[in-house]
């Protein structure tokens, strides 16, 4: 995934978010998982448009992205799993995740455009409990 896109992949409801950080040239996912709760603070109050929900979001997909090295579609998939950092990710196992990412598929009723295996998923829950042993 090209850098520079990062922030094309999020949908809709983050169109004030994007709009706020591609102006401000914040579009490198590297430095947008090093944005801190004050930073994200301040960009909501200087852009009311923004909701800090929204940049708490980003932040965290970069963060998975960055850290996990996993494309943005599977880091907005993990969210939406209500995983929401790198540490409640390290405390899964790769069952428990599977079956979740299942279940938002049924009650979505589609499938996701990932292709999510279990091995994969024991790597991400690995790497993950390797980030925070390192803290």
């Amino acid at each position: 995934m090209i850098e520079e896109n990062f922030l094309e992949v999020l949908p809709e409801n983050f169109r004030h978010e994007k709009s706020f950080l591609i102006n401000n040239k914040l579009t490198d996912f590297k430095k947008l998982s090093q944005l801190s709760d004050s930073e994200l603070n301040n960009i909501q109050n200087s852009y009311s448009l923004c909701t800090l929900n929204n940049l708490r979001k980003i932040r965290a997909i970069a963060n998975f992205k960055n850290d996990l090295s996993i494309t943005p579609y599977e880091s907005y998939l993990l969210l939406h799993c209500g995983i929401g950092s790198i540490k409640s990710l390290s405390i899964l196992n790769p069952y428990d995740l599977k079956e979740r990412i299942g279940r938002l598929e049924r009650s979505l009723r589609t499938k996701t455009q990932t292709n999510i295996t279990l091995s994969s998923l024991k790597d991400w829950i690995k790497k993950a409990n390797q980030i925070c042993k390192s803290i």
